[in-house]
């Protein structure tokens, strides 16, 4: 995944439009967002417990240039506000309102 940059200009319209309400997509935007970065944390995690020793204690970690060059890959990754957006404008996030029929 190629990192963009942190600020980009938006189209206030061009977020708007397909829900009808500013808010609406910022929802949208942000669950996604939730779930990219639950993804992220999963995928991390199971990569650095490959690096981890049952007998190693917090005072006896030794560096491990691999394990820092994977930590280092993942803080270049985008933000996942800005993978969400991206995801969101090119219409790639499914939503759906929930049927209010009841009452």
């Amino acid at each position: 995944m190629k990192s963009e940059l942190s600020l980009v200009t938006r189209n206030f319209e061009d977020l708007a439009n397909p829900t009808g309400s500013i808010y609406e997509t910022t929802m949208i935007i942000a669950r996604r967002a939730r779930q990219v970065t639950v993804k992220i944390r999963e995928e991390l995690g199971d990569k650095l417990t490959h690096f981890t020793a049952a007998e190693d204690d917090l005072e006896e970690v030794s560096e491990n240039k691999e394990q820092i060059e994977l930590s280092k890959s993942y803080e270049k990754m985008p933000k996942p506000t800005i993978t969400a957006t991206e995801e969101f404008l090119r219409g790639k996030i499914m939503y759906r309102y929930p049927d209010i029929t009841s009452s």
